[in-house]
């Protein structure tokens, strides 16, 4: 069973105390995730951000409000956890605004640039390429398409430079050591920040209380397993004491690391089988859509589906349990291995 020591919800551009030094922010997302979580750590005469909400001006005001109610402190470092719009995407403005460095992983970094840029492998097109081959019907990639570069929507511009971490470093903020662990599935080289002596951890989008971080295949490694280095990285997490305060990027913080590990792999592990029962006929990743998610999903839901599906994939034909098949007609379909 998970703990929910908070029943209160901070308001957008409020603070909510969770910790000595830690507050907790709640910004919101224009999705049916509304919301994101982020964390102010008090550090002496500064305060240290961790993640920066979506790039739109609406959180800019939410920001000001913060800022103006800690008037007597300044920001010199912003942490951030990975590179998705929802977490880096007022970094460059925020950094920019205070004259703060950001910390980052340079997965991360050069992660986000790709998608910004645009690079071969990380461009819609390739996304679409992908989606198609794996039976994604026209209408539907059309409406993705339509979308643009998504992601230049909620990362306005890119930060220019950076200050690596790197797995295992000790970051010190306000006398206390914060250490990095790096994991990996949902996105190139996540971060997440582990206190010992308070016994917090920012798991970013690591470990969430209620829903699965979504974990997919880019059309840059079409045959990658980020589901096996996902599950991989959550088992990291075991190790902590399971009184740890975990504060996710999405939901309410929580008690209860082992449980919702464990929770974590019954899912994706169901998941799985879920695939191999339906898979006795060659099927392709769009037609077991609904096998996954049985309910109607928005064109921004599709794009997160379709990857996750192939991930799922991906996951057991490394384990030997599926094999794709490729018939010469431009599609690719999976059925259980003999």
């Amino acid at each position: 069973m998970l703990d929910y020591p908070f029943a209160d919800l901070p308001a957008p551009g409020k603070t909510l105390s969770v910790a000595e030094g830690v507050h907790w922010l709640r910004m919101p997302l224009p999705f049916a995730l509304d919301h994101i979580n982020l964390w102010l750590l008090e550090d002496g005469t500064q305060l240290v951000p961790v993640d920066t909400g979506i790039g739109q001006e609406p959180i800019k005001t939410h920001w000001a409000s913060v800022l103006a109610a800690h008037g007597d402190r300044s920001i010199e470092r912003i942490l951030i956890t990975h590179c998705h719009p929802d977490h880096l995407g007022l970094a460059a403005w925020l950094s920019a605004r205070c004259k703060a460095e950001l910390w980052m992983t340079q997965g991360e970094y050069l992660g986000g640039h790709a998608f910004w840029h645009r690079l071969p492998g990380y461009h819609t097109s390739d996304m679409l390429q992908q989606f198609r081959r794996h039976g994604l019907d026209e209408a539907r990639c059309d409406a993705l398409e339509a979308r643009g570069n998504a992601y230049r929507k909620g990362v306005p511009e890119m930060p220019e430079r950076y200050r690596r971490i790197f797995d295992g470093d000790e970051i010190l903020i306000n006398g206390r050591i914060w250490r990095v662990m790096v994991g990996y599935g949902h996105s190139p080289e996540h971060a997440s920040f582990y206190c010992e002596a308070l016994g917090v951890l920012i798991s970013g989008d690591m470990l969430l209380p209620r829903i699965s971080t979504n974990v997919s295949v880019l059309a840059a490694t079409p045959h990658d397993d980020p589901l096996g280095r996902f599950l991989s990285s959550l088992q990291r997490n075991k190790v902590l004491p399971d009184d740890t305060l975990v504060l996710p990027s999405h939901g309410k913080p929580f008690r209860g690391i082992a449980a919702r590990v464990a929770q974590l792999i019954d899912h994706h592990a169901a998941r799985c089988d879920e695939l191999l029962a339906a898979c006795n006929e060659p099927r392709s990743a769009c037609e077991l859509l609904t096998t996954l998610f049985p309910r109607a999903l928005d064109t921004h839901q599709v794009m997160f589906a379709m990857g996750e599906a192939i991930a799922h994939l991906n996951h057991l034909v490394q384990q030997g349990k599926m094999r794709g098949i490729d018939d010469g007609d431009g599609y690719v379909r999976y059925v259980t291995s003999a």
